[in-house]
């Protein structure tokens, strides 16, 4: 897959490959998951899943950001971010290219 971006749709199909549901069923199995993610972390403000990642939200502050081409100074609102940090297992996963 080098070059090629996952989309919701190739990880559903892997689930229906995988399993032993439909591509319809795992669909609605993805969606569900990515919802209870979405709302736990609008609700509690992290995710944790234990040997895959940890997601956090974060609040940063205003501040007066500059342009780099023009050097004009603008305002940007405070607001919350999203970060992710991988588990080592992973780390280790990626940077040796094992897929299985």
């Amino acid at each position: 897959m080098a070059g090629k971006t996952v989309t919701r749709l190739d990880l559903a199909e892997a689930v229906a490959r995988e399993g032993s549901v439909s591509k319809q069923q795992s669909i609605k199995l993805l969606d569900d998951v990515l919802n209870a993610m979405m709302a736990a972390l609008v609700e509690e403000g992290e995710i944790k899943i234990s040997g895959f990642a940890t997601w956090t939200v974060r609040s940063k502050k205003a501040r007066v950001g500059r342009n780099p081409r023009t050097g004009e100074e603008r305002p940007i609102t405070a607001r919350k971010v999203i970060g992710f940090r991988p588990s080592p297992q992973v780390k280790v996963r990626v940077a040796s290219g094992n897929k299985a």
